[in-house]
């Protein structure tokens, strides 16, 4: 249900990842060439020089997830493991993020943009949503023992 507190931090979440597809994640200078770093890869002049086929696709699969858990919202139980799952996987794309940046240019000169900080947003956000479901639940564990 979308008026719980958590499903509204999982809904934010989501929208931050979308922005990923909008964002670059950074610029790297190297041998005076001006790479730009998104969804795509990393691209001179529009031009893919490495293919970004793998963390688009993982930020799909990251949405989807955030949208099944907004969607368990019955399954207070499921929706927080299906969290922390997505959680591990924010990290390895904000790995994926150093990957493409710092290995696969040596003695590059590499500035971060914002795309590039929008997953550790993301988990903060989805920490709060994990604290949500918790409450959630101790408030339905506590009417259960009143009646």
């Amino acid at each position: 249900m979308i008026q719980r507190i958590q499903s509204v931090y999982l809904l934010v979440s989501t929208l931050l990842l979308g922005l990923l597809f909008l964002l670059p994640f950074a610029e790297i200078v190297k041998d005076g060439a001006i790479y730009t770093f998104n969804f795509k890869g990393i691209l001179l002049d529009g031009a893919v020089q490495q293919s970004g086929i793998a963390i688009s696709v993982f930020i799909v699969v990251l949405m989807a997830l955030h949208g099944f858990a907004i969607s368990s919202f019955k399954n207070r139980k499921r929706q927080k493991m299906i969290v922390i799952y997505i959680i591990l996987m924010l990290l390895v794309l904000f790995g994926l993020f150093i990957y493409y940046t710092y290995l696969s240019f040596s003695g590059a000169q590499i500035g971060l943009k914002i795309g590039a900080i929008l997953p550790l947003v993301a988990i903060v956000i989805d920490y709060l949503a994990i604290r949500a479901i918790d409450k959630d639940e101790a408030l339905i564990r506590s009417i259960d023992r009143i009646r």
